[in-house]
């Protein structure tokens, strides 16, 4: 049982404590409200660790974001943050009913992220499913999408071209037309 969180992020980072905080916030705002501030908080090493529980609880109970929805893209778009708030903040958004004002941002924040050289491989297939998944709403991405991953695909990881294979809809071990 939980009694202080912050005791418990600075004990330790496991998928045991990860899996104790899911159990612990639940469905509760207030409690997510506690999380959430240290995602948000100067402590880095607090902030990191509050990213892995966070995305989780997220992806089960959506609605405890809507109020910190702006913030929580302010904090994924910050320079130096973390690479581990990035990754965790696109876990999130690939099943995160993303407002319709915040489309924009998170686009060109997904387009940022998959093409940037040397970007770590996970944040890049999560950006590849959050642009997907966008598809259904805004088509007119998808030639620019299908472009990038295109031009990108001799230089990238094996998770990127995982994910993009199920972007463009391939089988395994396919390539893109065109692609040698």
């Amino acid at each position: 049982m939980i009694t202080d969180l912050k005791a418990t992020l600075e004990a330790e980072h496991s998928i045991t404590i990860t899996e104790s905080i899911i159990t612990w916030v639940n469905n509760h705002q207030s409690k997510f409200d506690e999380l959430f501030a240290l995602f948000c908080g100067n402590d880095k090493k607090l902030a990191q660790r509050s990213a892995w529980p966070l995305s989780y609880i997220v992806i089960r109970y959506p609605e405890l974001l809507k109020k910190h929805f702006a913030q929580f893209l302010q904090r994924i778009n910050e320079k130096k943050v973390h690479d581990s708030i990035v990754r965790n903040g696109l876990r999130l958004l690939q099943h995160y009913p993303i407002p319709e004002k915040y489309l924009g941002q998170v686009m060109e924040f997904c387009f940022g992220k998959i093409t940037t050289p040397g970007e770590k491989p996970a944040i890049k297939a999560f950006s590849l499913q959050v642009l997907q998944n966008m598809v259904a709403s805004y088509p007119e991405i998808s030639p620019e999408l299908k472009t990038i991953i295109s031009m990108q695909w001799n230089y990238e990881s094996k998770a990127f071209k995982s994910k993009a294979r199920k972007v463009l809809g391939l089988k395994p071990n396919e390539t893109p037309a065109g692609i040698e």
